[in-house]
C-alpha cells in the first residue's frame, strides 16, 4: 500500500487525545454508596473489572477511528503493476454531438452513458485533484467543479473530433486523456488522434442499439426557373443512416405553414430513396420550405430547411437588322425583351441581359465581341445565328475563338444552297425534357442549308438527317453559347416559321436563367456566394461604417461574417458561432435582402460507428500511448482498466471504518455502561 499524501501522517499525533482522556478518567474520584442506603433504594453494582474493560474498548475504538481518519486524508492505494501508472491529471472529452442521441444498450442514450462514465472517472484516487473537461475549455477544475460541468453539458452540433488538436494542449504531458464517444465512421479523425503523442489516450467506445435514422440527404428542382402558381418538381432524397430498416415512415413537405405534400417511404440501411413531389409557390415572395421526417430516437435531423425563389423576368436582348423574336418574347410576361441594331448596340442592356440573340450580323466588332464574352463569363447565354456573307467569316472566327469554341469551317457560298431536313428530336434529350407530348413520327421537320460546321466539341441539340449538327451548345465561362449552322433567312432555312422554333427558343431562354441562391446550404461549408442587386453591389471599404456590413440574422442572433463584394457577387465566410439550423436573414443596414436555409452536416446523421476492435485496427501498433477500452456492462471494463493503470484506491474503506468507529463508540456508551443488579435487602430485627 502507498500513500498519495503521506504528510497527513502528522495527524497521528491526535491519537494522544483519547489516551490522555483515558488516563484522566483513571484518576477521577469514584462515588461510593453506603450500605445503610441499600434499604432505601436499589443500587447499581458494577465490578471494577467490567468498568476497566469498557474504558479500554472506548480507547481502542477512538484510536482506530483517528487512525482511519488520518489515512483517509493520506489517500492510500494499492499501486498498479506499472511504475508510471500515476498521472498528474485527467483530461476528459465527452462526445456531445447530435449522434449521441442514439439509444445505448441500456435504457438511456449514448450521451447519458458517456456523462455517467465520465463522472466515475472523477472518483479516481490516483489524481492530485486536477481535472479538465475539454468540452468546457482549458480550465483546470477541482472534482466538485468537474462534476458540475458534466451536469451542465448538453448536446451540440459541433463535432469534437474536428477540433481535437486545438483543444488538447501540448503542455499537458503526463496527463491521461479519456475520450467517450460513439466513434462514428464519418466523424472520427484518425490522423488527429495519432498526433496526440504527449499523453496517455484512452478511447472508450460506447455501443448503441441498432436503429434506423431517416434524414434528408438533399433536395433539388426539375427546373431552376420557378414560376408563380405553376407546378415544379421537387426531388427529395431520403437516406437511412442507421443500422436497421425503416418501414413505411412518413415524410411531410411544408411551404410556410401549409402542408403541400405527404408520402411514406421504406428505406434499407445505408440506402437512399428519391421521390418527386409537385409544389408551387403562391406569389413572388421567397417561399420558406421544410421537409419533415418522423423517426426516433435520433431526432435532430428530422427537419430539412429549403427555400424556393420565384424566377425574375428573363432579360432578352436581340441584336440584328430587324426584330425577329419580338413576338416570341415581347408578349410573354416571363421575359423582358429589347432590340438593338449592330451599329448602335445598347451596352447597358447587354450587361444586364440573361440571353443575347445575335442574328446574322455582317461584322462582329471588337467591342461587341468583348461584351458577348462578358455575358457568358457572368453566367448568361449567347445565341449565334451566322451570316451567309463571306466577308463576315473572319469576325465570326474571332468571336468563336474569344468564346472558347475553337475554329469552325465555312461552306462555300452558292446562289441556290441545298436544303436538308432536320431530324426529329428525341424526347429523351435533356434539352427537350417536358417540351413534347406524344410525338408524331410523321411530323414535317424544318429544312436548312448549313453555312458552317464545327468539330464535335459541343452538345448537339438538333441534327440533320445525315447526322450533321444543326444546333449545338458549348460551355463558355459560367454560361452557354448556342450556335445555329444556318441563317434564319428564308433562302437558308424555314426554321423561324416552323412550329419547332417557339419551344426551342423558349427553352434556350429559360435555361439562360440562373438562380444563384441554392435551395439549401450546410452549416459546415466554409462560405456562401450570392448575386447582389445592382444597387447593393458596392465594395466594402476597410474601416467603413458598420451599417455597410452584411449580416446574418436568426431570431435574436446576429452575426457579421467575413465578407467581400466582387462586382455583383457577395462572398461570405460562415462564422464559427453559426451552428443552429434554420432560416437566416441576409441584412444590410437593417434591410432584408434575402433568406438562406441552413442544415446540419449530414455526416452526423450516419450512425455507423467503429467497434473497439475496429478502433484498434484503425490506430495500429504505431501508437502505444493510445488504448482502446470497452466500457462493458455498468462500466465494469473501464473500472478494471483504471484499477490496472492507476492502482486500487483504499480511502473509501478507511472512511467506512471511521463511520463504524463512531457508531461503535455511540453503542458502547449507550448500552455498554453499568449493568443494573438488584441489591440484597437486609431485614432489621
Amino acid at each position: 500500500m502507498q500513500l498519495m499524501y503521506p504528510w497527513f501522517l502528522l495527524g497521528l499525533f491526535a491519537v494522544a487525545i483519547p489516551v490522555v482522556i483515558h488516563l484522566l478518567q483513571l484518576r477521577r474520584p469514584q462515588r461510593l454508596l453506603f450500605t445503610n442506603t441499600a434499604f432505601i433504594r436499589d443500587v447499581e453494582l458494577v465490578t471494577v473489572k467490567h468498568r476497566n474493560l469498557q474504558r479500554w474498548l472506548l480507547l481502542l475504538i477512538r484510536v482506530l477511528g483517528l487512525l482511519a481518519l488520518v489515512l483517509v486524508f493520506c489517500q492510500p492505494f494499492i499501486p498498479a503493476k506499472k511504475a508510471n501508472a500515476i498521472s498528474t491529471g485527467i483530461e476528459v472529452l465527452v462526445d456531445n454531438s447530435f449522434s449521441m442521441q442514439a439509444g445505448s444498450l441500456g435504457q438511456a442514450s449514448l450521451f447519458a452513458d458517456a456523462v455517467k462514465q465520465a463522472q466515475r472517472i472523477g472518483h479516481s484516487a490516483s489524481v492530485v485533484g486536477q481535472y479538465r473537461l475539454i468540452n468546457k475549455g482549458n480550465r483546470i477544475m477541482l472534482p466538485s467543479a468537474y462534476e458540475t460541468a458534466l451536469d451542465e453539458l448538453r448536446l451540440s452540433p459541433r463535432n469534437p473530433f474536428s477540433t481535437i488538436r486545438s483543444e488538447v494542449t501540448e503542455n499537458h504531458e503526463g496527463n491521461s486523456l479519456y475520450i467517450f464517444s460513439d466513434f462514428q465512421k464519418k466523424a472520427v479523425d484518425a490522423k488527429a488522434l495519432g498526433e496526440l503523442k504527449n499523453q496517455q489516450v484512452v478511447l472508450v467506445p460506447l455501443a448503441g442499439r441498432s436503429a434506423s435514422n431517416l434524414y434528408i440527404d438533399s433536395v433539388w428542382l426539375d427546373d431552376a426557373f420557378v414560376r408563380v402558381r405553376t407546378n415544379v418538381g421537387l426531388h427529395i432524397r431520403v437516406r437511412n443512416g442507421g443500422g436497421a430498416k425503416s418501414t413505411d415512415s412518413p415524410v411531410k413537405v411544408f411551404l410556410g405553414a401549409r402542408q403541400v405534400a405527404a408520402y411514406r417511404v421504406t428505406v434499407e440501411p445505408a440506402q437512399v430513396v428519391t421521390t418527386v413531389v409537385q409544389v408551387q409557390v403562391a406569389n413572388n415572395e421567397l417561399a420558406l420550405g421544410r421537409v419533415v421526417t418522423e423517426d426516433a430516437p435520433v431526432t435532430f435531423d428530422n427537419t430539412y430547411y429549403f427555400t424556393l425563389q420565384p424566377a425574375a423576368a428573363i432579360r432578352v436582348l436581340e441584336i440584328g437588322a430587324e426584330p425577329l423574336t419580338q413576338r416570341l418574347y415581347g408578349n410573354e410576361p416571363l421575359f423582358t425583351y429589347s432590340f438593338t441594331k449592330p451599329q448602335n448596340v445598347d451596352y447597358g442592356a447587354l450587361r444586364r441581359a440573361n440571353l443575347v440573340v445575335m442574328r446574322e450580323l455582317e461584322r462582329v466588332d471588337a467591342g461587341l465581341r468583348e461584351g458577348l464574352r462578358s455575358v457568358v463569363q457572368r453566367g448568361g447565354s449567347v445565341v449565334v445565328v451566322p451570316s451567309s456573307t463571306a466577308g463576315s467569316h473572319d469576325s465570326y472566327q474571332q468571336l468563336f475563338k474569344s468564346l472558347g469554341l475553337g475554329a469552325v469551317q465555312w461552306e462555300a457560298s452558292t446562289a441556290s444552297p441545298e436544303l436538308r431536313e432536320v431530324a426529329m428530336p428525341s424526347a429523351a434529350e435533356p434539352f427537350f425534357r417536358n417540351v413534347f407530348g406524344a410525338q408524331q413520327r410523321g411530323a414535317t421537320m424544318p429544312k436548312v442549308a448549313p453555312v458552317l460546321h464545327w468539330p464535335r466539341t459541343g452538345t448537339d441539340i438538333l441534327r440533320l438527317r445525315d447526322g450533321e449538327s444543326y444546333l449545338a451548345n458549348f460551355a463558355s465561362g459560367a454560361g452557354q453559347v448556342y450556335v445555329f449552322a444556318a441563317p434564319f433567312a428564308a433562302q437558308y432555312s424555314d426554321f423561324a416559321t416552323h412550329a419547332l422554333f417557339v419551344p426551342v427558343m423558349y427553352r434556350i431562354a429559360m435555361l439562360s436563367y440562373q438562380n444563384d441562391q441554392l435551395p439549401a446550404y450546410r452549416l459546415t461549408q466554409s462560405s456562401v456566394t450570392l448575386k447582389l442587386p445592382a444597387r447593393e453591389a458596392v465594395s466594402n471599404a476597410p474601416g467603413g461604417a458598420d451599417e455597410a456590413s452584411f449580416r446574418l440574422v436568426k431570431d435574436s442572433l446576429t452575426l457579421i461574417p467575413a465578407q467581400r463584394v466582387v462586382t455583383t457577387e457577395l462572398h461570405m465566410d460562415l462564422p464559427v458561432g453559426m451552428d443552429e439550423p434554420g432560416f437566416y436573414q441576409v441584412q444590410r443596414g437593417g434591410k432584408l435582402l434575402t433568406m438562406l436555409a441552413f442544415n446540419q452536416d449530414k455526416r452526423e446523421s450516419e450512425l455507423a460507428a467503429y467497434s473497439a476492435e475496429d478502433l484498434r485496427q484503425l490506430i495500429g501498433s504505431n501508437h502505444p500511448n493510445i488504448k482502446v477500452v470497452e466500457s462493458g456492462v455498468d462500466s465494469a471494463g473501464l473500472a478494471k482498466f483504471q484499477a490496472e493503470q492507476t492502482g486500487q484506491p483504499l480511502w473509501r474503506y478507511f472512511l467506512a471504518l471511521v463511520l463504524l468507529a463512531l457508531l461503535a463508540e455511540a453503542l458502547l456508551i449507550r448500552f455498554g455502561g453499568r449493568k443494573p443488579v438488584a441489591a440484597k435487602s437486609a431485614v432489621l430485627a
